[in-house]
């Protein structure tokens, strides 16, 4: 039934959809279907079971494979406006996803960059002018909280530290750089963090890998030195990683030439490797317009391995058992929810001509209680 099942994606997305295999077909297969009038006009079609295979979604740059889908139980509401049926919500008991790969250029959504602009202004619709606390709740990083692990790095013949090695331990949600090492040939280098930003101390000097737009930054312990105006360096500082990666992605877009990755650390990244694997806490993980609360801690769940052979090239992270709750989409008249979602992902982050672009790869994915609000204003 292929057909009807492009008209309805095509009417709502505004997708093209065609199989992901030019050889091969998209699939659609539809059993117990059932049709009845409400009192109000409008129509409610059932589908007891959805299945659909091999398709491929397209909006811009961003393409949309999925290997296999099925939604059990599925109930869709359609409202007669102009004499043209319109989808206007949509709910199922349980949807499952399976080789599923999306791909584009690493930019901000426009779905997503309609949400943030919408909490900073009035808008229309979905959302209304957000309070500053809303607007700071927009950003919510709740599983560094209590994230634990150690993220290691090798640096092949470094300018100023030949084939170093570096350990960075997270414990609790916290990076001590008194605990992070730096080692190679001749005496070892510290990391730690002043007011000036993320830096590394070798035996000839200072070099900062990172620089801060402003001081104080949210989330940051900065150095301390010894007493009586000591030159030497008795605390390294810290950052809490929630509280600080929070602040940082809130000033996304806003930050001068002043911050960001100093021209060192870009000749760095290209001899850098990196491995390690990250326990993500439990709690509110949100950006403008998404939101999920991560959890299954206790069971090993949301573990993040991350590698990289060099990290100017790209990075790559997976999680054999993603496991969330209450997850949704918002953007401007449409809301997607679900009650719990687990999954296998794998996101690699490539670099081709200097340009960063994404590959999310999903499998064993399935989403309980999917539903699927559509709110159109003005003629339909």
């Amino acid at each position: 039934m292929t057909a009807p099942g492009a008209s309805i994606v095509d009417l709502l997305l505004g997708l093209q959809l065609g199989p992901s295999d030019k050889a091969a077909r998209d699939r659609w297969s539809l059993e117990g279907v059932s049709w009845q009038s409400g009192q109000d006009g409008a129509i409610e079609a059932g589908v007891r079971e959805f299945e659909a295979t091999a398709l491929r979604l397209a909006s811009g740059a961003l393409v949309l494979e999925i290997g296999r889908m099925a939604v059990h139980g599925l109930v869709g509401k359609l409202q007669s406006g102009a004499g043209t049926p319109r989808l206007s919500a949509a709910r199922a008991l349980e949807a499952e996803l399976s080789g599923v790969k999306l791909q584009g250029p690493l930019t901000v959504p426009p779905q997503f960059q309609a949400a943030w602009d919408a909490l900073r202004t009035p808008a229309q619709g979905a959302f209304a002018a957000a309070t500053p606390q809303q607007a700071a709740e927009a950003w919510c990083l709740g599983p560094l909280a209590d994230a634990d692990g150690t993220v290691s790095g090798r640096i092949t013949d470094a300018h100023l530290m030949f084939d170093a090695d570096v350990t960075v331990p997270i414990r609790q949600g916290e990076i001590d750089f008194n605990d992070a090492t730096v080692e190679h040939v001749g005496p070892d280098s510290r990391m730690g963090v002043s007011r000036l930003g993320l830096y590394v101390d070798a035996p000839n000097g200072r070099s900062y890998l990172y620089q801060f737009a402003s001081a104080p930054l949210a989330g940051v312990e900065f150095e301390r030195r010894g007493a009586l105006l000591s030159p030497w360096v008795s605390e390294r500082g810290k950052l809490h990683l929630k509280t600080f990666g929070e602040a940082m992605l809130r000033q996304c877009g806003s930050s001068g030439p002043s911050q960001g990755l100093t021209e060192q650390a870009r000749l760095l990244l290209g001899r850098t490797s990196l491995a390690g694997e990250v326990q993500l806490g439990d709690g509110r993980l949100a950006v403008p317009g998404l939101q999920a609360h991560l959890d299954g801690r206790g069971e090993g769940g949301n573990a993040v391995a991350l590698h990289a052979d060099a990290l100017r090239q790209g990075l790559t992270a997976e999680i054999d058992s993603l496991s969330a709750h209450d997850a949704s989409a918002t953007w401007p008249g449409v809301q997607l929810e679900c009650g719990r979602i687990t999954a296998r992902i794998r996101l690699q982050l490539v670099a081709e001509d200097s340009q960063l672009r994404f590959v999310l790869e999903i499998e064993d994915c399935k989403i309980a209680a999917p539903r699927l609000d559509l709110h159109r204003h003005g003629p339909a």
